[in-house]
Formats: C-alpha cells, structure tokens, sequence
C-alpha cells in the first residue's frame, strides 16, 4: 500500500489532517466535527460487463440516480462494483472509498467523475485510504494529484434521485 501522506508532502501538495472514529457511511461521518472543506460521498461502480470502472464523488447528502447517471457515463448499465475490484483498483476497503485511491491504479483503469457541486469547493475532504481520518486538500492541490496520476477527471452535474 502506498504511503499517501508521503506521496502528498514529497509533491508538496497541501493538506490538512483530521483524526476520527471509524466512518463506513454517510449517516455516521455526518456525527463528526465540523471540517472545512466540501465533504464528499465515493461511489465505486461498474458497467454492465464488468469491462470499464468508474469513481463517482458527489456531495454527502446526495443520493445518486443510477438510471440516469448510466447516460451520463455512456454506457448501458451501471451497478456497484464488488469489494474485491475495488481492492483491486484502487487498494482500500469498503467504507474507505476515496479520491486518494486512483494512487494505487498505475494503469488508469478507473474513470473520475466529479459533481460539479463538489468541485466549486475550495477544498475537498478525502480519506487517506483509510476510514479513520478525513484529508481536508485545496482544489488546486487534487488537482495536481490529479496531473501526478495521469488522471482525466470529469466534471459533470451527477443525477440525483428525487
């Protein structure tokens, strides 16, 4: 597993640290002390096949319209990907979803989709690949963790379900 702190500070990219308990849900990291920052939900899916992956990051309290946002990705059929891709992928657990987690997709596998809510943020909160603390990164400096990874991000306006 890659040390994400020392991958930040080696490229001077920013950040503030908050330790916590450990957070699996929304409902739950909504209990701990206010953070600056736009706080953020990682959903981790799949395509109908299997064959492309995608990391979704929306604002926390929205709740995703997976009819819709199949559109919006451009495939036919988009559900949860299984424990063990996300593993795969981008090398944490479930509940430890992150942005941060694209360091540990060397071949770029994992599409970025951001809402567009989140990134109008200053800042944008992530765990370090783990559930226990909450990264508090300026925008530019995901930025240029984006650039450091080879990342395409898009920045789009993700359907919530009503």
């Amino acid at each position: 597993m890659s040390d994400i702190f020392s991958f930040l500070t080696e490229h001077a990219i920013p950040f503030r640290r908050f330790d916590h308990v450990a957070v699996f849900t929304c409902e739950e990291s909504a209990t701990l002390p206010p953070m600056p920052g736009g706080d953020t939900k990682n959903l981790f899916l799949r395509d109908e096949k299997g064959k492309r992956h995608f990391l979704v990051t929306v604002g926390h309290e929205k709740t995703v319209d997976l009819k819709k946002l199949k559109d919006v990705l451009g495939v036919k059929g988009v559900s949860f990907a299984s424990p063990e891709r996300l593993k795969q992928y981008l090398g944490v657990d479930p509940g430890s979803v992150t942005l941060l987690g694209l360091i540990h997709d060397r071949a770029c596998a994992v599409e970025v989709w951001i809402d567009e809510a989140v990134w109008k943020h200053d800042a944008i909160q992530c765990h370090p690949l783990v559930n226990t603390a909450t990264l508090v990164i300026p925008r530019e400096g995901m930025e240029k963790f984006f650039a450091l990874t080879k990342r395409q991000v898009h920045i789009a306006e993700i359907p919530s379900r009503v």
